[in-house]
């Protein structure tokens, strides 16, 4: 039985009993849902039923003499709970308040929090206070810290790859300028990073993979920088290196290299493997910047300035970039507007038999007559209408208005003499089902014969959309139009797909157009080419054609048709009409005895 407690005593008079005879109070207190204690000499002398219950003890473990508080407490918080004790005995504070981890009697934990104030028991100095077990308190305290340290980070960070975010890199971004601000000589820079043809793995391979590929991207960047340096998933395939209090000003341009490098290997996606390379723009932290936004849009402008040099490199911004991008950005502006205020003409090349002199057709090519920059020719818009999707649009009434032209053209001749109009494919296009309505309603509404239409594609873009264009280039070549290979033999040629898409014509790439007549190289390349699609049923184009040479050196090696200057310059749809009426006919060179390239050779 412990001891009885006793109150301490006012000054000068005498000690009461804590607990009344009539045991009420004892009732109290060993009922209570609290642990109610009393300390002395370093040992617990006096606990309620609650205490010991706390504790994992029952009355009969409580010893004479009491159970001393550091058997109570956990080893580690023994220092905090005796130096409580001893301020509380010594007067050094009114009351006790804190919380400790104690010891269970089966050497578990238990978190508890502590009321205390002096008291005297049997005629000596002594603590009495209550104790309460919080362990749950904790664990819910704790649960929600992890919580809300959870909500934090994922705010801060990218799903997929566990890398700071785009918020999480800005503020990073806008804290190494602050710093600038106060460190003049501090250096630091951005790098904006995009994987090239990062559709074309998702559309090929599914999204599955393009998120592994998103993932091991992240990995390898981590591996090119500093442990002070920050790589961040910006979203989709971007990402973004800050590399901060760099030594020698060429460190970007290395760190650049190093991705490059570092991402050059196959990346192994569970079982299939996948190469990969990405564009970077550089951009310099300089005292003119004034907000981290500024800085990044620097940056990823670089980064398309990479791309444009031909993507799996790095360019580091020049202010000359931002102007460009101005009027890049009005360039595409004013093309929204271009079909409706009907500023877009057809221009139309002469495509002329090697053998007869005579014109066989032309290639439709879309030309843009801006309000105040005048003519503007495809290869400054195009790019822009591919990027905006306004290439869809406008490809639709190319379509239509060359055949409604070809269509003229072919009434003011004899149906013994046709010629057909090319008209050239997109990527874009070629992922759209549409465009098979479009080409049949375009000949009907003609009334243009299907065999006189023919459609060409790049063969760049025969390989990055092999699967999607398979079907539609089989729906239109049902229709009796005729399909041509564009840029035949730029380096991504695969006999396969001569083969499997039926094409009826190759067009011969200028470059290799431009040095027949004096490389023996490129003649030899220009004679297989056509002895592969005589072999195969094709005819051969040979485009850019500029000079009497050419012209014989493609006789020579029986290429059927040439179009370039040659022959004629792009021309309106008046200036063909009347060129078909004048029944014109080439004067073509004869190819010279003392030509270099022989067909002998």
């Amino acid at each position: 039985m412990s001891p009885q407690l006793e109150v301490p005593a006012a000054p000068g008079a005498r000690e009461q009993p804590l607990v009344p005879s009539d045991g009420s109070f004892r009732a109290l207190v060993e009922q209570s849902i609290a642990g109610i204690y009393v300390i002395q000499d370093g040992r617990v002398v006096y606990a309620n039923p609650k205490f010991w219950e706390i504790f994992g003890y029952s009355a009969e473990d409580f010893a004479e003499g009491g159970i001393p508080i550091e058997r109570l407490t956990w080893e580690s918080d023994w220092p905090l709970v005796r130096e409580n004790v001893r301020k509380r005995i010594e007067g050094e504070v009114q009351s006790l308040h804190y919380s400790f981890r104690g010891r269970r009697k089966d050497g578990s934990p238990v978190e508890v929090e502590v009321h205390g104030a002096r008291s005297e028991f049997a005629g000596k100095p002594a603590i009495t206070g209550t104790l309460l077990d919080i362990t749950e308190r904790r664990r819910a305290e704790s649960a929600l810290r992890d919580s809300e340290e959870k909500l934090l980070h994922d705010a801060l960070h990218d799903a997929l790859t566990g890398l700071p975010n785009r918020s999480l890199f800005m503020d990073r971004l806008g804290q190494a300028m602050a710093f600038q601000q106060r460190k003049p000589d501090l250096r630091f820079a951005v790098l904006f990073l995009d994987v090239d043809r990062f559709k074309n793995i998702n559309e090929s391979l599914g999204h599955e993979m393009g998120d592994r590929l998103l993932v091991s991207v992240g990995k390898r960047l981590t591996r090119c920088v500093r442990p002070g340096d920050t790589v961040a998933r910006l979203g989709g395939d971007e990402f973004a290196v800050l590399i901060e209090d760099y030594g020698a000003p060429e460190d970007p341009a290395r760190c650049a290299e190093r991705i490059q490098a570092e991402l050059a290997p196959a990346h192994d996606l569970g079982g299939v493997e996948v190469f990969a390379t990405a564009s970077m723009g550089i951009a310099v932290g300089v005292r003119g910047y004034t907000r981290p936004e500024e800085l990044l849009r620097d940056a990823d402008t670089a980064m398309y300035r990479a791309k444009q040099l031909g993507r799996a490199r790095h360019a580091v911004f020049h202010p000359a970039m931002h102007a460009h991008a101005r009027a890049q950005l009005q360039l595409e502006t004013d093309l929204y507007r271009a079909l409706e205020r009907d500023e877009l003409r057809l221009a139309f090349q002469p495509i002329v038999s090697l053998s007869t002199g005579l014109l066989s057709g032309c290639e439709a090519l879309v030309e843009w007559q801006h309000p105040r920059r005048g003519r503007i020719a495809p290869a400054d818009f195009i790019p822009a209408a591919e990027e905006t999707g306004l290439i869809l649009p406008i490809g639709e009434w190319v379509l239509r208005e060359a055949c409604k032209a070809a269509r003229r053209v072919a009434d003011r001749l004899p149906r013994s003499a046709p010629i057909a109009v090319s008209v050239n494919l997109s990527a874009r296009q070629l992922l759209r089902p549409e465009v098979l309505d479009q080409v049949r309603s375009s000949l009907q509404q003609s009334g243009l014969e299907p065999n006189r239409l023919r459609l060409e594609v790049t063969e760049s873009i025969i390989m990055e959309n092999a699967g999607p264009a398979s079907l539609l280039l089989a729906q239109i070549k049902a229709l009796g139009v005729h399909l041509l290979l564009d840029d035949f033999g730029t380096g991504y040629s695969s006999l396969s797909y001569l083969h499997n898409f039926r094409f009826d014509t190759l067009k011969l790439d200028r470059s290799f157009v431009a040095r027949v007549d004096t490389s023996s190289k490129h003649a030899e390349i220009v004679r297989t080419i056509v002895s592969l699609a005589r072999a195969l049923g094709m005819d051969v184009v040979a485009e850019g054609v500029e000079t009497p040479s050419q012209v014989a050196q493609l006789q020579i090696l029986h290429c059927d048709y040439g179009q370039g200057y040659f022959f004629a310059r792009a021309m309106d749809a008046a200036q063909l009409e009347a060129l078909v009426e004048s029944k014109r006919v080439w004067q073509l060179p004869l190819a010279p005895a003392s030509t270099l390239m022989q067909q002998s050779r």
